[in-house]
């Protein structure tokens, strides 16, 4: 129970910051090439979304119906939507760095890595096979963490 408290509160978080990011204009990047990286993290998500399907549209980390996917983009990144996501709000940042935003985005960022480290515990718990696959599969960057 506490975990799945603790999932959403990352999650209202992020959401939060990523409302603040919009509302002082610093959440898209203005610059061709971040834009690009913009681009090619929303592209990672969508192929992340492809692979995954629709059964983790839900607030909390637990895991849903269905076996361990590790194929597509969760075959180098364990939780490649919340990489697409962090990539996405710190090329926004990069351009034109200031307290503020840069505070958003920490926070943004601090609560999708809670999300993650909540979602490893419950995958843990509901497959056996995770651990192999962690050992495979990099959290954040591939062949490196």
């Amino acid at each position: 129970m506490l975990k799945n408290l603790l999932s959403i509160l990352g999650l209202l978080l992020t959401v939060a910051a990523l409302a603040g990011l919009l509302f002082v204009h610093h959440l898209f990047a203005k610059s061709p090439y971040l834009l690009a990286v913009q681009v090619a993290a929303a592209l990672l998500m969508i192929w992340a979304r492809k692979t995954f399907g629709l059964r983790s549209f839900h607030a909390a980390a637990n895991t849903s119906e269905g076996g361990l996917v590790t194929t597509g983009p969760y075959r180098y990144w364990r939780h490649p939507i919340y990489v697409s996501i962090i990539c996405f709000i710190w090329a926004g940042q990069v351009q034109a760095p200031s307290a503020v935003p840069l505070a958003l985005a920490a926070t943004a960022s601090l609560g999708l890595i809670a999300r993650m480290l909540i979602e490893e515990r419950f995958l843990t718990q509901a497959y056996p096979e995770y651990a192999e696959y962690a050992k495979r599969a990099k959290r954040l960057i591939p062949f490196v963490y």
